[in-house]
């Protein structure tokens, strides 16, 4: 337990839990995001699977951030919200803005008897709702159904399964019909191999590395954002030590520089009001390309924005 200040959990740490939720999601044929916060609230990492969907890692932060901050799995709060008056549920969202999507699934993250962070996945295919031609054996933990989101949840946290969102009995009705009696241990919480199918997720891990190696060895601490052409995250770090900020001006940094097919620090700041996300419109932001076209953004903020620009520029002028 710490004496001090809160801890986050560390960046490498955050990584291989939301690997082992990828790896497991893989082996269940699902597609979504995950996202890693600290028990400061400081977001640590995200990671959008290929063909994960927009969205899914925008309520996956919310809910690692309720799970994190508040201490305790984001249901509970829920529940909690469910009893208070509509005036002091509005003051919560008014207060915490970053628990934009107050779900369940969400769970903090131990070191110890300390909570260090909060975990949570969603997406295109990661939700409570079992789907469509799944093989029902891998959807049982434990004699007992488990959906797929709470499941690769508590796969990446060793822990034994238990559901997050109500009646998991009634979701499997729904979708297989009655649970069966004699219901085998099943395979839910069986090993995952690594998985090995995630194009997207990979190449947006090799740059974010290469960015965050650029970093160390200019001796700087950054936050990384990989973005799509649409400006949805892929993929986010934050090095150990990064101004929390970083997390925030680099998503809008590559998102400006993705939409727009332009460096960020080039783009008219007067259209900013009209779009349905945000952008910045400074340095530290620049397109990514393949081929004759654009398929993404690569933003890094938390330091100057000029070295910033400047170490975007090269790694993607090396990158292969």
């Amino acid at each position: 337990m710490s004496k001090g200040h809160t801890r986050d959990i560390p960046l490498a740490e955050a990584r291989a839990l939301v690997q082992l939720a990828i790896d497991k999601a893989e082996q269940l044929g699902l597609r979504g995001g995950v996202a890693v916060v600290g028990a400061s609230g400081a977001l640590v990492t995200t990671s959008r699977m290929d063909r994960g969907g927009a969205g899914g890692m925008t309520r996956a932060r919310s809910k690692a951030w309720i799970s994190g901050t508040q201490q305790i799995p984001s249901a509970e709060h829920l529940t909690r919200m469910n009893f208070v008056s509509a005036p002091v549920e509005q003051g919560f969202k008014t207060a915490s803005p970053e628990a934009l999507f107050p779900g369940a699934g969400g769970m903090p993250i131990f070191d110890g008897d300390e909570i260090i962070g909060g975990i949570a996945a969603s997406g295109a295919t990661v939700s409570p709702f079992f789907p469509a031609g799944v093989e029902q054996v891998t959807m049982i933990a434990d004699g007992k159904p488990a959906n797929p989101e709470d499941l690769l949840i508590h796969y990446a946290l060793g822990l034994p399964y238990v559901g997050q969102h109500g009646d998991d009995y009634a979701r499997w009705a729904r979708s297989f019909g009655d649970f069966p009696e004699d219901a085998p241990e099943g395979l839910g919480m069986a090993p995952a191999p690594r998985a090995s199918a995630q194009f997207e997720h990979e190449w947006a891990m090799r740059l974010s590395d290469a960015v965050i190696a650029e970093a160390t060895k200019r001796d700087v601490r950054v936050a990384v954002a990989i973005v799509d052409h649409r400006g949805d995250p892929i993929q986010q770090d934050v090095m150990d030590g990064a101004a929390t900020s970083g997390a925030f001006v680099s998503l809008a940094v590559a998102a400006a520089a993705a939409t727009f097919q332009l460096p960020s620090g080039d783009v008219d700041p007067r259209v900013a009001p009209s779009l349905p996300y945000p952008i910045l419109t400074v340095l530290g932001g620049r397109p990514i390309g393949e081929g004759d076209s654009t398929v993404g953004g690569l933003g890094i903020a938390g330091i100057d924005a000029t070295l910033a620009d400047e170490i975007a520029a090269g790694v993607l002028a090396d990158f292969a």
